[in-house]
């Protein structure tokens, strides 16, 4: 059922414009994550979708009945409101059901009339169905549900929202609005503002949801785990991919390398063409130099892919260091609060390791990056550098880069005088910064384009140990990608805090678990953790309720926020292995016809079948990247 039709919309501001010709159409049970860099129009987009704003041209249609609705970015509560009650506001509709209810049953108490009474009687009944259809007798709970999802205790419940963080606000926001349940849910950045566990919570949530999903977010681990589709908006258009995040990451490479091989093909049969026109339009064929320069000018001319422009960042090659680089024993940290950050802490860090820290918020991530490089002073316990360590830190409140300041000063490492304007604006570029912008106050700058120019400054301290605090934090999809490749190709040690939980599985390679005042160490990136606390809990059910666990001290407090650990759900409907390998191996000759068509000279004598063959090539390996994802899924689960 299609619940929202996007047909020729265009938006523009002052005379650029965001997008043009925009199409596509949104089913029921779509997961669609909108992704594109930054700047692209993707909120402009969400904007339109929800009726914020207009279109200059093209329309947006929807059924009389279909309710879209937006996550807001700017909170607006009503003073005076507590958090359980603003949540609930998200169901007020069954509240007021609930509400006619229990008025109508004091009404048929105390009425005399018996035919009254079987009137009420009816509506009685009416209103009870529809309470049972909607679930609606027990929404206290589903408010609670959804508020100790993302993080909220029961000890916040009757809070007035004037007393929290922003940051928990905006929360509040989002559990107001997956309680409302639309049929559209459009989401801009919801994570913002989550840790790893609220994370988790919500990707489970959002994928129990029978409704339609546009979420807009860089975090490439929540695309791959919610959604089923991916459009990209680029350049002012939008192309739709099928799949999860991973599967659209792989057919976009797919896609370019079949356009530039199509193209180049296509450029040598013009070549070609014309030369052979250049040289018998006067002579004895020159009949077949007219009829191939007619065929010529009907030809549909293809274009260069669309190429996204990635930063080619990098952190140069350090100084060496001793065998480690640092040492802490029996480090504590305590601010006052009764309860301890961590404590005991002892652990050595080696040349070479990429080391992440994750836990909840407020567990003390960034406490314990300073206190390992000598910011604070732990309450107890000693921490020492190894031999020839020098030490950048990246803060997430970039404070390491004067906002007063132009980007190509504010790189500038403090009396370093020798670094050239042309050096560091060359510094700058590898990080993606170009032109005048070098010139402009950090301060002015975007969240994004201040991130850049403090990555820079990071380099060009060249150190040996680099400690960063969500160096992720305002960067699109693409220059994350290209982080991950700089910090992998780093000759020196990493040290860093990150909810990014894709990022962490492609540059970690050990993980420090902070949770509840305790710690523990786990060698691998995001996903080896998981497997060790999920082998770890299975394990533990299985001996008796008598028998006494032998987990380490730590383990206990440190494993996700999850009550169950289950196989894999099935994504995909139940069929035999067999079948989907007969399947997959008829699509897989499908794809190799195709492929051989792409690059037959006849197909590119004609423009419109050059088109047809690589629309049926591209939607032939969308459908076979599916179907291995769900041989994978029967090959496990049957």
């Amino acid at each position: 059922m299609v619940l929202l039709t996007i047909r020729d919309i265009s938006r523009q501001f002052d005379s650029d414009p965001v997008f043009m010709n925009v199409n596509f159409d949104v089913r029921a049970g779509d997961k669609i994550g909108l992704v594109g860099p930054n700047g692209t129009g993707k909120t402009t987009l969400l904007n339109i979708l929800s009726g914020i704003e207009q279109p200059d041209h093209g329309t947006v249609e929807q059924p009389q009945t279909t309710d879209v609705a937006l996550l807001q970015q700017e909170v607006n509560f009503q003073k005076g409101q507590t958090l359980f009650d603003e949540a609930k506001m998200g169901l007020a509709h069954l509240y007021r059901l609930q509400s006619e209810a229990t008025e109508l049953a004091e009404r048929i108490a105390s009425e005399m009339n018996a035919d009254n009474v079987r009137r009420l009687n009816k509506h009685y009944d009416q209103l009870q169905h529809e309470l049972h259809r909607l679930d609606a007798y027990n929404i206290d709970h589903r408010v609670d549900e959804v508020l100790q999802g993302l993080g909220f205790n029961q000890d916040d419940y009757d809070r007035l929202l004037e007393h929290f963080s922003g940051g928990q606000q905006n929360r509040v926001l989002l559990a107001r609005l997956l309680l409302r349940a639309p049929d559209i849910l459009l989401l801009d950045e919801p994570t913002n503002h989550l840790d790893i566990a609220a994370t988790e919570w919500l990707e489970d949530y959002l994928n129990r949801s029978t409704h339609a999903i546009i979420l807009v977010t860089h975090d490439r681990y929540f695309l791959d785990r919610v959604t089923n589709r991916i459009l990209e908006l680029y350049d002012g258009t939008v192309t739709d991919y099928c799949g999860s995040f991973s599967a659209y990451w792989k057919q976009r490479q797919e896609r370019n390398k079949v356009l530039q091989r199509t193209y180049k093909k296509q450029q040598a049969f013009i070549a070609k063409t014309r030369d052979f026109i250049r040289r018998n339009k006067y002579g004895q064929k020159h009949a077949q130099a007219a009829d191939r320069e007619k065929k010529l000018e009907r030809l549909e001319h293809m274009e260069l892919p669309r190429q996204i422009s990635v930063p080619p960042m990098s952190f140069g090659q350090p100084n060496r260091t001793g065998d480690w680089v640092i040492e802490a024993v029996n480090v504590s940290k305590d601010f006052g609060v009764g309860t301890p950050l961590f404590t005991d802490f002892s652990h050595r860090i080696h040349r070479g390791e990429r080391v992440a820290v994750i836990g909840p918020n407020g567990s003390g991530k960034t406490t314990l990056l300073r206190t390992l490089i000598g910011d604070l002073k732990p309450d107890t316990g000693s921490v020492r550098l190894g031999t020839g360590v020098e030490v950048a830190y990246f803060d997430q409140q970039l404070e390491s880069v004067n906002p007063e300041m132009d980007a190509v000063e504010a790189v500038r490492p403090s009396g370093e005088l020798s670094m050239t304007p042309a050096v560091i604006r060359d510094l700058l570029a590898r990080f993606g910064l170009y032109g005048d912008i070098v010139f402009q106050k950090v301060g002015r700058m975007s969240g994004g384009e201040k991130n850049k120019v403090a990555l820079a400054r990071l380099a060009a301290l060249n150190a040996n140990l680099l400690v960063l605090d969500e160096p992720t934090n305002h960067l699109d999809l693409w220059a994350r990608a290209s982080l991950e490749v700089a910090m992998k190709s780093f000759a020196g040690t990493l040290l860093f805090v990150s909810h990014d939980r894709y990022f962490i599985n492609h540059v970690a390679t050990h993980v420090i678990v902070l949770k509840a005042s305790r710690w523990q160490f786990y060698e691998g990136n995001y996903s080896d953790y998981l497997k060790f606390v999920d082998n770890q809990l299975r394990e533990n059910s299985k001996t008796d309720s008598g028998t006494t666990s032998s987990t380490s001290e730590h383990s206990d407090a440190v494993g996700p926020n999850r009550t169950q650990y289950p196989l894999r759900k099935r994504k995909f409907p139940y069929r035999k292995v067999n079948d989907l390998e007969a399947e997959v191996a008829q699509k897989e000759k499908l794809l190799e016809k195709l492929q051989a068509q792409l690059t037959d000279p006849e197909t590119h004598r004609n423009g419109q079948c050059v088109k047809e063959t690589l629309t049926a090539f591209e939607e032939t390996k969308s459908e076979l990247e599916t179907l291995y994802e769900h041989w994978e899924e029967a090959f496990e689960l049957n």
